[in-house]
């Protein structure tokens, strides 16, 4: 996994933005300016504040909590200055520094020091600066000779894929040049390879997910290019392209103009393909496509059936080869959709409200990503289309989110079965709550409170650390943008809270959870402190890291939250006005010098509540599980090789391991699945691949991936009638006719067939015919829910930031203004 982190740095140090670029590292790139933010914008809808309490500049103190503070020891003071190490990167006047981490564990970090130009203005005899440190960034040497001290563009940066393989993306003048250049190595950066390209890039190259050797690229002219070869040869394999992501396997996507030419670019008029086999042939999926991506395991696109008509949307769990259009109720054709998550059993999508509401509601898919349920009213997003939607990846199930309630106040709201309810999170048990306080829970700010410079971080989870949760918050009725945002830490998912650091802060996760560090974010001023806690935030010890303070960039550390050494950036100014680029390595391994032993780990049932019925303790998606983990008291190591253990036993059914299925939603009183008033009977009829499956439905379905057995009976969906319908078949494929034999069974077709026997000859033949068609369009039109979404009007800018699936691939970019956020 790679994270992108861009951090301006001047007066004042603000986090802006992530992405993924890559897979086998990660990237954190540091960006250094006086330039105002707000400049060259693209034009959204007007932000809204976090909350409706009053505008005020001046923050308040939220309730206050305990938390403890212990003091570092002589010894363990002397044991960091042992092993803190500072870099200076004395006249390095880059404005941007990009760190990647190469490899799994390889210790080795390259730092690439530029600037941000665009590809017209080449700077001549400008050049860029690389560094590469094999001791987790404690030292670095300058090896900018390896890349004959090549200007390399911010904008593509370092790209890093599976194993140890780098590629680096030169800036270079497209005017007098066959093609771009790019340097490649495979050991680390150790060495690279230049090689000419016989194309200009138009977007950084893409790795295949799993092998480095294929790669994948986009040329300004609308070319598609692959090398099978690491980038020693390049082949052209299509023309007019205009986005393309990886599938499952070797599965290749793209949309492309009807004719291969970039001339004939429209949006709404391309045709998405598929190559199987790296190029050698294409399979039309298909036409009039809009836009589309790949999440997961599904792949979707929007298709303009009609320029007069909003797109439909569209989505395929067999790499193409079928696809079917989503059903979801009570979408209004003023609506705009975002994908807000997505793996191989389910999807998340936001459908917005009309007009500028900042809300609107969430659906779960069924697993072919086809039927939508409603999840969750009123779910927030904002002007700047950001939603603070967040999976909490240390616990199976659980995902966070914020939402607009009807008195125009923020309330965070949880869900531990994916999406299947949701519920205010609990009180922090250290925080007591003032009497004038109507209700008192804890809100968790998000990307909304992030875009508009509430809080530099947003939740922080790792799958390796079970069941820790790091957040910054408040405490009360609703989020407030007026009250000092502080930081708070759930040791079991979400559960339960303790307030742990007042003010905002930046914070890792390190040692698989063992160990949590954090700087306190300063919008003004210097740092030169570090605080660490060995016990999941309970209690805090402070080290100050250097004696010559410097305005603080960002915390970089290892992927996998393995690491012990966590990296502080900064620049400090120097005396001749220049700030100069520093890193501050601070190696903890040397404090916490015990290994972990089994006596320091502790059987732990997820989801348990005290209480509760002792059969259904700790049954979530239909299933218990029991993990090892480490004890908040043990002071200890778990260790690069420290894997997760976890025991798994299944439960009996409820109905909380059920979802609303299509046409209903959860009563608020009862908790029952009701049917929607707009819904007219229990029968739902979806074409599924050609045919129109008539289904009976009880009102409920199984969440994606739960695993509970027996108990809840529903006398569930049963298939009574299959038929052709009238679904617009794939170009790439012949339409299919209607069969001699085909099987009358509703009572308006059986009727049909009566009339038009009592009829002979030719007239009966033509009846025949007349009926069959009659039939097949009134069922479709009258009978089968027909939903369709928007076309929202096109921002000037059609840039959209990918989302990383759980397969690794990436989201291509050219998808929907509204459809990936």
């Amino acid at each position: 996994m790679i994270w992108r982190l861009v951090l301006l740095g001047g007066v004042w140090v603000c986090l802006l933005g992530a992405e993924g670029r890559g897979r086998g590292g990660r990237t954190v790139t540091f960006h250094r300016t006086q330039q105002d933010e707000s400049q060259g914008k693209v034009r959204t809808r007007t932000r809204r504040e976090a909350s409706s309490s009053s505008g005020t500049s001046k923050l308040s103190h939220g309730p206050s909590f305990s938390a403890c503070r212990l003091h570092l020891t002589p010894a363990e003071h002397e044991v960091l200055d042992d092993n803190t190490h500072e870099t200076g990167f004395n006249g390095d006047d880059g404005s941007y520094v990009i760190l990647t981490w190469v490899g799994d564990g390889t210790g080795v970090v390259l730092v690439l020091s530029t600037i941000s130009a665009p590809l017209d203005s080449f700077l001549e005899g400008g050049s860029s600066r690389l560094y590469r440190s094999t001791d987790y960034g404690k030292s670095f040497h300058d090896i900018s000779h390896r890349i004959n001290n090549t200007f390399m563009r911010e904008e593509f940066g370092v790209s890093v894929g599976p194993g140890s393989s780098v590629i680096l993306t030169a800036d270079t003048p497209v005017l007098d040049n066959p093609g771009g250049v790019v340097f490649t190595s495979t050991d680390a950066g150790a060495t690279f390879k230049f090689i000419q390209l016989p194309f200009h890039l138009a977007q950084p190259i893409t790795y295949h997910f799993l092998n480095p050797d294929y790669l994948v690229a986009l040329s300004i002219d609308g070319g598609l290019w692959l090398s099978l070869d690491f980038g020693a040869k390049w082949t052209k394999v299509h023309d007019g392209v205009h986005s393309f992501s990886w599938g499952a396997g070797v599965n290749l996507f793209f949309s492309c103009s009807r004719v291969d030419t970039v001339e004939a670019d429209k949006r709404g008029d391309w045709v998405l393909k598929r190559t199987k086999d790296l190029g050698k042939t294409f399979t039309i999926i298909h036409e009039d496509i809009y836009s589309f991506g790949y999440i997961g395991a599904f792949l979707f696109f929007s298709v303009m059936e009609d320029l007069r008509s909003p797109r439909v949307m569209y989505f395929s769990s067999d790499q193409g080869e079928t696809f079917s259009r989503a059903l979801l109720p009570s979408a209004s054709t003023e609506q705009f959709y975002s994908i807000l998550d997505g793996d191989e059993d389910m999807l998340f999508m936001h459908v917005d409200n009309p007009g500028d509401t900042y809300f609107g509601t969430m659906y779960t898919s069924d697993d072919r990503g086809i039927l939508f349920s409603k999840s969750l009213e009123r779910h927030l997003f904002d002007g700047q289309r950001k939603s603070d939607f967040t999976n909490i990846t240390s616990l199976r199930g659980v995902y966070l989110t914020n939402k607009l309630d009807e008195d125009g106040r923020v309330r965070s709201v949880i869900s531990f079965n994916r999406g299947g309810m949701w519920r205010q999170l609990n009180k922090p048990e250290n925080v007591d709550c003032r009497e004038q306080i109507k209700s008192c829970n804890l809100h968790i700010h998000g990307e909304h409170s992030r875009n508009n410079r509430i809080v530099p971080m947003v939740a922080l989870s790792e799958p390796t650390a079970i069941g820790l949760v790091i957040a910054h918050g408040t405490v009360g009725d609703s989020l407030s943008s007026s009250q000092h945002p502080d930081v708070f830490v759930s040791s079991d998912g979400g559960y339960n809270w303790r307030g742990t650091l007042r003010g905002p802060h930046h914070y890792s996760i390190l040692d698989s959870g063992g160990l949590i560090v954090a700087v306190e974010a300063q919008r003004e001023g210097q740092v030169k402190t570090i605080k660490f806690s060995t016990d999941e935030g309970q209690c805090w010890k402070s080290y100050n890291f250097t004696d010559q303070p410097f305005f603080f960039a960002g915390l970089a550390s290892e992927p996998g939250t393995k690491a012990m050494n966590v990296s502080v950036w900064g620049f400090r100014p120097e005396e001749d006005g220049q700030p100069m680029w520093v890193a501050v390595t601070i190696d903890f391994q040397s404090l916490i010098t015990r290994e972990c032993n089994e006596q320091d780990y502790e059987e732990w049932l997820a989801h348990s509540t005290e209480g509760g019925d002792s059969e259904r303790n700790g049954c979530v998606l239909g299933v218990k599980e029991t993990y090892r983990r480490l004890k908040k008291q043990s002071v200890c190591r778990n260790g690069k090789s420290f894997v997760v253990s976890k025991k798994q036993s299944p439960c009996s059914c409820t109905r909380e391991d059920y979802l609303c299925d299509y046409g209903y939603y959860r009563h608020v009183n009862t908790s029952e699945c009701v049917r929607q008033p707009n819904a007219p009977n229990k029968t739902l009829e979806v074409c599924l691949n050609g045919e129109e499956d008539e289904l009976l439905t009880a009102g409920y379905r199984k969440v994606p991936s739960n695993k509970c057995e027996g108990g809840f009976n529903l006398q569930l969906a049963v298939q009574t009638v299959i038929r052709p319908c009238g679904v617009k078949p794939s170009p790439g494929q012949p339409a299919r006719s209607s069969s001699p034999d085909t099987h009358f069974d509703t009572p308006r077709e059986r009727l049909v067939l009566i009339l038009v026997c009592a009829g002979a000859g030719l007239i009966v033949l033509v009846a025949v015919v007349s009926a069959l068609l009659a039939v097949r369009r009134v069922v479709y039109r009258n009978r089968s829910p027909v939903y369709r979404f928007s076309n929202l009007q096109i921002q000037d800018d059609d840039n959209v930031e990918s989302a990383t699936s759980s397969n690794g691939t990436v989201c291509q970019q050219d998808s929907d203004d509204d459809l990936i956020e």
